[in-house]
């Protein structure tokens, strides 16, 4: 899905780092920046890049989402990694039977929200991407990170493992509204030229014979009103509908007018 608009500044909150251990191929890590730039997160740390770093393939694959590659971090220890962080969650499907707290990426997002707003630092690990993580990385974690998947198939590449968190990242501040209508140019026509033209297509219907008998006519007329009020349209919409009426009334060709 397309819809960047680099003119628009997104104001978005710190967000926890996101820590690749031993990620195998440059462009794995160009999908994980492009990602993480999706869901506002910005801080991309690396533990031991097999391919090495800076890589050609990572910057090409991130799809413009330079900020984030531009960034990195390397580190040769996962300790090393999260040394400054203050609270960090593994991602892992296979706890290994550790006594540790496992949440879903929703969860995981309202504590983030959380330690953000209390000035701590927070990260994210990610394992290798045919392996996940060992056992002493998740040994480091606070938390394991799960996602709900079809346990029959829940194998995820990096990429999408990293935007499903970070999905719920930034799901866990946003206001978009969950319905609204997208209205195209113009001004929304007043009441009394939407009345014109109800009043305009009532009296080319009675011409018709539409409206009969005259016991039903109120009742089609209601509906007749409603649907269009349901429609919300524009001063140019109102007109193109004169038009219409015009045309069907054997006036001249041509849309709009009253």
């Amino acid at each position: 899905m397309s819809g960047t608009d680099r003119t628009r500044e997104a104001d978005l909150a710190p967000g926890p780092a996101v820590i690749l251990i031993d990620p195998q191929l440059g462009e794995n890590i160009g999908m994980v920046a492009r990602a993480m730039l999706n869901c506002g997160l910005t801080e991309l740390r690396l533990v031991r890049p097999r391919d090495g770093w800076p890589s050609e393939k990572a910057e090409a694959a991130a799809s413009g989402a330079r900020q984030v590659i531009e960034g990195v971090r390397l580190f040769d220890t996962t300790q090393e990694a999260v040394a400054d962080l203050q609270r960090v969650y593994a991602t892992t499907a296979r706890p290994r039977g550790m006594v540790k707290p496992v949440v879903t990426p929703a969860q995981a997002a309202a504590e983030l929200r959380a330690e953000a707003a209390a000035g701590h630092r927070a990260g994210l690990l990610f394992g290798p991407e045919r392996s996940g993580l060992v056992n002493d990385d998740i040994a480091l974690a606070d938390a394991a990170l799960t996602v709900p998947l079809n346990p029959a198939f829940s194998s995820l590449n990096l990429a999408q493992a990293v935007l499903l968190v970070g999905h719920a990242w930034f799901l866990a501040a946003d206001a978009t509204a969950p319905r609204k209508l997208e209205t195209g140019p113009g001004e929304p026509a007043s009441k009394a030229e939407i009345v014109n033209f109800f009043e305009r297509l009532e009296a080319a219907l009675d011409e018709t014979g539409f409206l009969w008998p005259p016991e039903k006519r109120p009742t089609m007329v209601r509906n007749l009103r409603n649907l269009f009020h349901r429609i919300a349209p524009t001063e140019g919409e109102v007109n193109t509908l004169h038009g219409i009426i015009s045309a069907l009334r054997g006036g001249k060709k041509g849309g709009g007018g009253t």
